[in-house]
Protein backbone atom coordinates (compact mmCIF):
# COMPACT_ATOMS: atom_id res chain seq x y z
CA UNK A 1 0.00 0.00 0.00
CA UNK A 2 1.48 2.85 -1.05
CA UNK A 3 0.88 6.89 -1.47
CA UNK A 4 1.05 7.93 -5.69
CA UNK A 5 2.35 11.16 -4.70
CA UNK A 6 2.68 13.01 -1.09
CA UNK A 7 2.18 16.60 -2.44
CA UNK A 8 -1.31 15.67 -4.73
CA UNK A 9 -2.05 13.59 -1.35
CA UNK A 10 -2.30 16.45 0.44
CA UNK A 11 -4.11 18.04 -2.15
CA UNK A 12 -7.02 15.87 -2.77
CA UNK A 13 -7.57 15.58 0.71
CA UNK A 14 -8.35 19.37 1.11
CA UNK A 15 -10.69 19.10 -1.78
CA UNK A 16 -12.36 15.85 0.14
CA UNK A 17 -12.96 17.62 3.37
CA UNK A 18 -13.72 21.08 1.20
CA UNK A 19 -16.78 19.49 -0.63
CA UNK A 20 -17.58 17.79 2.25
CA UNK A 21 -16.77 14.10 1.03
CA UNK A 22 -14.66 14.03 4.30
CA UNK A 23 -17.06 14.63 7.57
CA UNK A 24 -14.86 14.65 10.86
CA UNK A 25 -16.98 14.36 14.21
CA UNK A 26 -14.61 13.40 16.83
CA UNK A 27 -17.32 14.92 19.43
CA UNK A 28 -20.63 12.96 17.24
CA UNK A 29 -18.51 9.74 16.48
CA UNK A 30 -20.25 7.74 13.41
CA UNK A 31 -20.59 4.24 13.95
CA UNK A 32 -19.70 1.87 11.52
CA UNK A 33 -20.93 -1.39 10.60
CA UNK A 34 -18.28 -3.06 12.39
CA UNK A 35 -19.50 -1.32 15.57
CA UNK A 36 -16.19 0.89 15.45
CA UNK A 37 -16.91 4.27 16.95
CA UNK A 38 -15.18 6.64 14.38
CA UNK A 39 -14.07 10.55 14.02
CA UNK A 40 -14.37 10.44 10.49
CA UNK A 41 -16.52 9.58 7.41
CA UNK A 42 -15.23 9.21 4.39
CA UNK A 43 -18.02 9.35 1.62
CA UNK A 44 -16.22 10.17 -1.89
CA UNK A 45 -19.02 9.17 -4.18
CA UNK A 46 -19.89 13.07 -3.38
CA UNK A 47 -17.27 13.89 -5.81
CA UNK A 48 -19.13 12.95 -8.60
CA UNK A 49 -21.34 16.02 -7.81
CA UNK A 50 -18.37 18.30 -8.35
CA UNK A 51 -17.29 18.04 -11.99
CA UNK A 52 -14.19 20.09 -11.21
CA UNK A 53 -13.17 17.85 -8.56
CA UNK A 54 -14.79 14.78 -10.28
CA UNK A 55 -12.09 15.45 -13.23
CA UNK A 56 -8.87 15.85 -11.13
CA UNK A 57 -9.47 12.74 -9.29
CA UNK A 58 -10.43 10.75 -12.03
CA UNK A 59 -6.91 12.65 -14.39
CA UNK A 60 -5.07 11.88 -10.70
CA UNK A 61 -6.22 8.26 -11.07
CA UNK A 62 -5.20 7.97 -14.71
CA UNK A 63 -1.86 8.88 -13.57
CA UNK A 64 -1.29 6.76 -11.10
CA UNK A 65 -2.80 3.32 -13.26
CA UNK A 66 -0.34 4.86 -16.26
CA UNK A 67 2.68 5.05 -14.02
CA UNK A 68 2.36 1.83 -12.18
CA UNK A 69 0.15 -0.45 -14.22
CA UNK A 70 1.62 0.66 -17.89
CA UNK A 71 0.40 -3.01 -19.36
CA UNK A 72 -3.63 -2.52 -18.10
CA UNK A 73 -5.89 -3.75 -21.07
CA UNK A 74 -9.28 -3.21 -19.15
CA UNK A 75 -10.28 -1.21 -15.84
CA UNK A 76 -13.00 -3.06 -13.07
CA UNK A 77 -14.48 -1.16 -10.86
CA UNK A 78 -15.96 -2.63 -6.88
CA UNK A 79 -19.75 -2.00 -6.50
CA UNK A 80 -20.74 0.02 -5.49
CA UNK A 81 -18.96 3.34 -5.20
CA UNK A 82 -15.73 2.31 -7.48
CA UNK A 83 -18.17 1.91 -10.74
CA UNK A 84 -18.85 5.05 -11.53
CA UNK A 85 -15.13 6.33 -10.96
CA UNK A 86 -13.91 2.61 -12.95
CA UNK A 87 -16.10 3.88 -15.76
CA UNK A 88 -14.53 7.79 -16.08
CA UNK A 89 -11.36 6.08 -16.14
CA UNK A 90 -11.95 3.46 -18.79
CA UNK A 91 -13.39 6.21 -20.93
CA UNK A 92 -10.68 8.51 -20.31
CA UNK A 93 -8.02 5.99 -21.32
CA UNK A 94 -10.14 3.90 -24.13
CA UNK A 95 -10.05 0.95 -22.20
CA UNK A 96 -12.82 -1.70 -21.52
CA UNK A 97 -15.02 -1.56 -18.36
CA UNK A 98 -16.37 -3.96 -15.77
CA UNK A 99 -17.61 -4.28 -12.71
CA UNK A 100 -17.51 -6.51 -9.89
CA UNK A 101 -20.58 -7.13 -7.88
CA UNK A 102 -20.43 -8.02 -4.11
CA UNK A 103 -22.46 -10.99 -4.64
CA UNK A 104 -23.92 -12.49 -7.79
CA UNK A 105 -27.04 -11.17 -9.36
CA UNK A 106 -30.10 -13.07 -7.88
CA UNK A 107 -31.61 -13.68 -11.54
CA UNK A 108 -31.11 -13.69 -15.11
CA UNK A 109 -27.74 -14.73 -15.78
CA UNK A 110 -26.45 -14.39 -12.09
CA UNK A 111 -23.44 -12.58 -12.87
CA UNK A 112 -20.18 -11.79 -10.08
CA UNK A 113 -18.49 -9.68 -12.68
CA UNK A 114 -20.61 -7.39 -15.42
CA UNK A 115 -19.16 -7.02 -18.52
CA UNK A 116 -16.74 -8.57 -20.87
CA UNK A 117 -14.86 -11.67 -19.22
CA UNK A 118 -11.93 -12.04 -20.87
CA UNK A 119 -9.32 -14.54 -19.57
CA UNK A 120 -6.22 -13.79 -19.94
CA UNK A 121 -7.19 -9.79 -20.15
CA UNK A 122 -4.83 -7.89 -17.64
CA UNK A 123 -7.04 -5.56 -15.77
CA UNK A 124 -6.47 -2.76 -12.71
CA UNK A 125 -8.85 -2.73 -9.72
CA UNK A 126 -10.40 0.67 -9.02
CA UNK A 127 -11.84 1.47 -5.70
CA UNK A 128 -13.21 4.71 -4.04
CA UNK A 129 -11.92 3.45 -0.25
CA UNK A 130 -9.86 1.13 1.26
CA UNK A 131 -10.30 0.46 5.07
CA UNK A 132 -9.15 -3.46 5.90
CA UNK A 133 -9.18 -4.43 2.12
CA UNK A 134 -11.90 -7.08 2.60
CA UNK A 135 -14.34 -6.50 -0.18
CA UNK A 136 -11.54 -5.21 -1.98
CA UNK A 137 -9.68 -7.75 -2.25
CA UNK A 138 -12.82 -10.80 -2.85
CA UNK A 139 -13.35 -8.42 -6.22
CA UNK A 140 -10.15 -9.77 -6.79
CA UNK A 141 -10.44 -12.99 -6.10
CA UNK A 142 -13.46 -13.15 -8.21
CA UNK A 143 -11.59 -11.50 -11.27
CA UNK A 144 -8.51 -14.43 -10.63
CA UNK A 145 -11.68 -16.73 -10.61
CA UNK A 146 -12.75 -15.50 -13.68
CA UNK A 147 -9.34 -15.47 -15.82
CA UNK A 148 -8.35 -12.34 -15.13
CA UNK A 149 -4.41 -10.77 -14.40
CA UNK A 150 -5.21 -8.54 -12.15
CA UNK A 151 -2.02 -5.91 -12.17
CA UNK A 152 -3.32 -4.29 -8.76
CA UNK A 153 -5.68 -1.92 -7.38
CA UNK A 154 -6.14 2.01 -7.33
CA UNK A 155 -8.30 4.28 -4.83
CA UNK A 156 -8.73 7.73 -4.21
CA UNK A 157 -8.50 6.95 -0.27
CA UNK A 158 -7.31 4.68 2.46
CA UNK A 159 -7.65 5.19 6.54
CA UNK A 160 -4.08 2.95 5.98
CA UNK A 161 -5.03 0.45 9.09
CA UNK A 162 -2.28 -1.98 9.79
CA UNK A 163 -4.90 -4.88 8.73
CA UNK A 164 -5.35 -3.67 5.30
CA UNK A 165 -1.78 -3.24 4.47
CA UNK A 166 -1.24 -6.86 5.63
CA UNK A 167 -3.99 -8.21 3.93
CA UNK A 168 -2.45 -6.96 0.73
CA UNK A 169 0.89 -7.89 1.22
CA UNK A 170 -0.47 -11.33 1.88
CA UNK A 171 -2.53 -11.19 -1.32
CA UNK A 172 0.66 -10.11 -3.00
CA UNK A 173 -1.75 -7.13 -4.66
CA UNK A 174 -0.06 -3.73 -5.37
CA UNK A 175 -2.39 -0.85 -3.77
CA UNK A 176 -1.45 3.00 -5.09
CA UNK A 177 -3.40 5.70 -3.17
CA UNK A 178 -3.95 8.93 -3.92
CA UNK A 179 -4.68 10.23 -0.29
CA UNK A 180 -4.79 8.48 3.69
CA UNK A 181 -5.93 9.40 6.77
CA UNK A 182 -2.22 10.21 7.68
CA UNK A 183 -1.66 13.00 4.64
CA UNK A 184 -5.35 14.43 5.65
CA UNK A 185 -4.63 15.13 9.33
CA UNK A 186 -2.11 18.32 8.64
CA UNK A 187 -4.21 19.10 5.98
CA UNK A 188 -7.06 19.16 8.63
CA UNK A 189 -5.41 21.08 10.99
CA UNK A 190 -3.59 23.68 8.32
CA UNK A 191 -7.38 24.68 6.75
CA UNK A 192 -8.94 24.59 9.84
CA UNK A 193 -11.35 21.64 10.15
CA UNK A 194 -9.58 21.08 13.65
CA UNK A 195 -7.59 21.88 16.64
CA UNK A 196 -4.64 20.53 18.33
CA UNK A 197 -6.89 18.83 20.59
CA UNK A 198 -9.18 17.19 18.11
CA UNK A 199 -6.06 16.19 16.04
CA UNK A 200 -4.75 14.29 19.25
CA UNK A 201 -7.90 12.82 19.12
CA UNK A 202 -7.99 12.03 15.97
CA UNK A 203 -4.54 10.42 15.94
CA UNK A 204 -5.28 7.97 19.28
CA UNK A 205 -8.22 6.71 17.24
CA UNK A 206 -6.31 6.29 14.14
CA UNK A 207 -3.92 4.01 16.61
CA UNK A 208 -6.69 1.44 17.87
CA UNK A 209 -9.95 2.32 16.34
CA UNK A 210 -11.83 -0.47 18.06
CA UNK A 211 -10.73 0.99 21.89
CA UNK A 212 -11.34 4.54 20.89
CA UNK A 213 -14.69 6.20 22.64
CA UNK A 214 -14.00 9.38 21.28
CA UNK A 215 -13.96 13.24 22.88
CA UNK A 216 -15.89 15.53 24.80
CA UNK A 217 -17.50 19.03 23.57
CA UNK A 218 -15.64 21.25 24.97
Amino acid sequence: MELFDKKLASEIASLLLEIKAIQLQPEKPFTWASGWKSPIYCDNRISLSFPEVRTFIKKSLVKAIQANFPEVQSIAGVATAGIPQGALIADQMELPFLYVRSKPKGHGMENMIEGKVTPGQKVVVVEDLVSTGGSSLKAVKDLKAAGFEVLGMVSIFTYGFDIATLNFQNAGVKLICLSDYSSMLPQALGDDYIDDLTLASLVEWRKDPSAWKGVRAR
